[in-house]
């Protein structure tokens, strides 16, 4: 990396940041430290009620809570410097850090929509094959699936980040975008970028579409196989399975608008990429406990427990 960053013109890029008016900068500012804060405490809880809780010791809710830490990362990779960067005039970053901020939030990505993958197969499992669930989810399988769901994120960052560093970047430096991302770097590319940029929209477009296509193959599976169960099972797993199909609708839409394309830019790219990368991660909690009743009883006999031995 150190070697290739000497070997280009380029050292540092200028983010041309979200917003543009600097009437907004306070508010977009106080705006996004609060929706950063309730992002990070959202997840938070859900990871601290399901590490705590003796009622949520299920598969699903071992998935959920990586999915709350992933999301709280995932975050954090983008926000920071974005509300660092409203009262700065001129906002950079380093060719390091660039590539650093493009790899980690390609790595995170990427690993949610396995992880995400992950819990609609566990949801089949549990589903439309209950008596043979324990057989199968047991907890080396689960630890399995989430470890491969970190080295696939990682395989897929790796390769966007190598696509991307081997280019040269002469200049200009200013990047139309909040942070670094793989389509705004490649429009300063000092060269002619079309056989990179279909490999980069083939290795993040696939991956989103296929495990898109399977998660709605499998929760078609599920709601299918619900018609011939009870009132009350039905209504607890079209509950559980409407919380999950949310996730992945809000999650994927965005992927697959920015990813599955040809390396051009639009106008709306940063609204879409920004509902990506801070409404998604917060939406999440949200979705999970106030749809779950699970989560919601768990947090209450927590908090119910933390006051007894306060009094006490």
């Amino acid at each position: 990396l150190e070697g290739l960053t000497h070997s280009c013109n380029v050292t540092e890029f200028i983010l041309l940041g979200l917003c543009h008016n600097e009437m907004l900068q306070p508010v977009c500012f106080v705006f996004f430290v609060l929706l950063y804060i309730a992002t990070v405490l959202g997840n938070l809880l859900i990871i601290v009620t399901v590490k705590n809780s003796q009622y949520l010791k299920s598969p699903m809710y071992f998935f959920l809570s990586y999915l709350s830490f992933i999301d709280m990362c995932f975050s954090s990779v983008t926000t920071p410097k974005l509300i660092a960067d409203f009262f700065l005039e001129r906002k950079t970053i380093s060719f390091d850090g660039c590539i650093a901020q493009l790899f980690v939030a390609h790595f995170f990505g990427c690993t949610e929509i396995f992880l995400l993958t992950v819990v609609a197969y566990d949801r089949y499992i549990a589903i439309c094959k209950p008596l043979h669930y324990t057989t199968i989810m047991t907890g080396c399988v689960c630890g399995s699936l989430v470890m491969a769901s970190w080295v696939g994120g990682f395989i897929h960052s790796i390769v966007q980040t190598l696509l991307t560093i081997q280019l040269p970047f002469c200049g200009p430096n200013e990047i139309d975008h909040y942070f670094c991302d793989v389509h705004p770097l490649l429009n300063l590319a000092c060269t002619d970028t079309y056989l990179v940029g279909v490999m980069v929209s083939a290795n993040s477009g696939i991956i989103s579409l296929t495990c898109f296509v399977v998660l709605v193959v499998s929760y078609v599976i599920i709601l299918v196989s619900l018609r011939s169960r009870s009132s009350e099972g039905r209504r607890k797993a079209l509950s559980t399975c409407a919380s999950h199909i949310a996730v992945v609708i809000i999650f994927f839409g965005p992927l697959i608008f920015m990813y599955l394309r040809p390396s051009t830019t639009f106008s709306v790219d940063k609204m879409v990429t920004f509902f990506s990368t801070n409404i998604t991660p917060l939406m999440n909690p949200l979705i999970y406990t106030l749809r779950n009743e699970e989560v919601k009883n768990a947090m209450r006999k927590l908090r119910s427990r933390k006051v007894m031995l306060g009094v006490k």
